[in-house]
């Protein structure tokens, strides 16, 4: 299996990176959309980043449309999107494949290190997208748009969330806090 930090991704202004420049810190990986019901979660995101980033935190937005085409934008729409109404300070890569066949690297390691999502809320998110007739990814492809996986300081995945536990849910604080270097 490829190291997840040597995965070549691209930041949201074209920069090729790979997840290496992120070593050392916990992160905390989360799929995004501007047109879902959950983009504003994004002002979570962003307090969660203010609140850990001078502990070694960071989180990475990954701009995806592969929900209900809910992330129809270039990247420079998406960047100007986060920046001028969540004013996101956090890390943002270019849009990529999620979910799927055609899935990215990134996604394809993080899905196998860690195949279950653990829901806060008792799987209601499935069940809501369901009983609006939309049709979800059976598991462990990621389910929706905001799913969150917590990627300890040596680069291991250690947990994933479902979609709908929002930022502040204290077992999302607790995995951050788990894995801040000390």
């Amino acid at each position: 299996m490829t190291k997840l930090q040597d995965i070549p991704v691209r930041m949201i202004d074209g920069r090729e990176t790979r997840l290496s420049e992120h070593a050392g810190k916990a992160l905390l990986i989360v799929n995004t959309a501007s047109k879902c019901g959950l983009t504003p979660q994004y002002e979570g995101l962003e307090a969660l980043y203010r609140t850990y980033r001078d502990r070694g935190f960071e989180v990475l937005g990954f701009p995806s449309n592969d929900f209900r085409g809910q992330e129809p934008g270039t990247d420079a729409e998406i960047a100007d999107f986060c920046q001028s109404i969540y004013a996101v300070d956090f890390p943002m890569f270019a849009k990529m494949v999620v979910a799927g066949p055609d899935k990215h690297p990134l996604y394809a390691a993080l899905i196998e290190a860690q195949p279950a999502a653990v829901s806060t809320s008792g799987g209601a998110m499935r069940a809501r997208l369901e009983s609006h007739g939309i049709a979800v990814n059976p598991a462990p492809e990621v389910q929706w748009n905001f799913e969150k996986f917590v990627v300890a300081p040596d680069g291991s995945v250690t947990t994933r969330f479902a979609p709908d536990t929002l930022p502040a849910d204290p077992a999302i604080l607790a995995a951050i806090e788990e894995q801040l270097p000390r």
